[in-house]
């Protein structure tokens, strides 16, 4: 059940960035963060969903056009944090990027997202 919670809330973020419009986004994003949530993203650490906002709109007026975000993996959840994978693509085959989220749940919310963007290179031997 609690993972199922999860799958819940990390899918309606995720619809955040392929919402119809711009004015879908605070209204998807509120029904899967908390108010205080704590965002680190590849530009740092801000809170709040007013910069959880801020952070989905940029990506979805990519230069290469709106692109579409997709968990492609499933929830790993032990305990309250939860990880999975995604992937950005933009349209006609413009950039693709893609990353593994790890996140806390609070009553069946997010209230830290930390994102890890790219693939980890393999270390040196």
């Amino acid at each position: 059940m609690q993972e199922e919670t999860a799958r819940f809330a990390i899918d309606t973020f995720i619809s955040a960035f392929n919402a119809p419009d711009d004015s879908h986004v605070t209204a998807l994003l509120s029904q899967a963060l908390t108010s205080d949530v704590v965002f680190w993203g590849p530009l740092g650490r801000s809170e709040g969903i007013a910069e959880v906002e801020r952070f989905v709109l940029e990506i979805r007026r990519h230069p290469a056009g709106t692109g579409t975000m997709v968990r492609c993996s499933a929830v790993d959840m032990p305990d309250e944090w939860a990880r999975y994978q995604w992937v950005f693509t933009t349209p006609d085959g413009g950039p693709r990027l893609a990353g593994t989220d790890v996140v806390h749940l609070r009553r069946s919310l997010i209230d830290q997202v930390i994102v890890f963007a790219g693939e980890i290179e393999p270390s040196a031997s």
